[in-house]
């Protein structure tokens, strides 16, 4: 990985910014600091800013975990064009056979975990979160999940994140073929992703040199991103790099 911000990075910035490039960005831990409750994660008022100007400069996305309604809930004044929800699978034709997969999912898991101490199950309605970082033995709490998970009776994809199981229907779309899918229909030539976490490894997978550039928040050695950022704080350097790149473009 490299850093995007270091001297042989200079032109990969300047490059997209003279196409036409979908910006696409991950929410918690990526435009929003990871914060102990996730109900309680929002943009610093300085990023939200900085995100408003490049949505008037840029066709932009977001591409989270969260429902696409929790999400919208947390954009301020930046009129993002696209939202995705629920790791990429909302909206979906097959929403209605999504939620029905999860709803009987719900039911088990609820059972089988309503006596494990700090797990905490959230519905987003086409997919589950089972939070473990209120746990005081996380290992334990893993394994219960992880043993409550056998038993579910519809076919399901697990991915882990940080201190949370994510549970998704087997067969939706990930972020990666969201990503791909709205950069094809709103004909952009490249697109840009930043993201943190496991899931956004769906988009780093992808091996499109020339049309996608992946970037994650923090280095990682088994990450298969391109670039990096060094921590969350950085989002704002890039989103003013962005912005300095397209102003400046259009000045010419």
């Amino acid at each position: 990985m490299i850093h995007l911000f270091a001297p042989e990075s200079a032109g990969v910035l300047a490059q997209l910014a003279w196409t036409r490039v979908l910006l696409a960005f991950d929410y918690d831990g990526t435009l929003a600091p990871i914060v102990a409750a996730p109900q309680r994660a929002f943009m610093r008022s300085r990023t939200s800013e900085l995100l408003t100007r490049v949505c008037e400069l840029y066709p932009s996305a977001v591409i989270s975990g969260r429902s696409k309604a929790d999400v919208l809930s947390r954009l301020g004044s930046a009129k993002v064009e696209h939202v995705i929800g629920n790791h990429g699978l909302e909206p979906s034709s097959r929403l209605g056979e999504f939620e029905a997969r999860m709803q009987l999912a719900v039911t088990t898991l609820e059972r089988s975990l309503s006596a494990v101490q700090g797990v905490e199950l959230e519905n987003k309605r086409y997919s589950l979160a089972l939070h473990y970082r209120a746990s005081r033995n996380k290992e334990s709490a893993r394994r219960a999940i992880r043993d409550a998970l056998a038993e579910l009776p519809v076919a399901t994809r697990t991915v882990l994140g940080k201190l949370v199981v994510n549970v998704v229907p087997e067969g939706a779309p990930n972020k990666g073929d969201a990503l791909v899918d709205l950069r094809d229909s709103i004909h952009a030539d490249t697109a840009l992703f930043v993201g943190d976490d496991v899931t956004d490894e769906d988009v780093f997978r992808l091996d499109q040199p020339g049309r996608l550039l992946g970037v994650r928040v923090g280095e990682s050695r088994v990450s298969s991103a391109a670039y990096f950022l060094r921590d969350q704080k950085e989002i704002d350097r890039l989103l003013r790099q962005l912005i300095r790149l397209r102003e400046r473009q259009l000045e010419t």
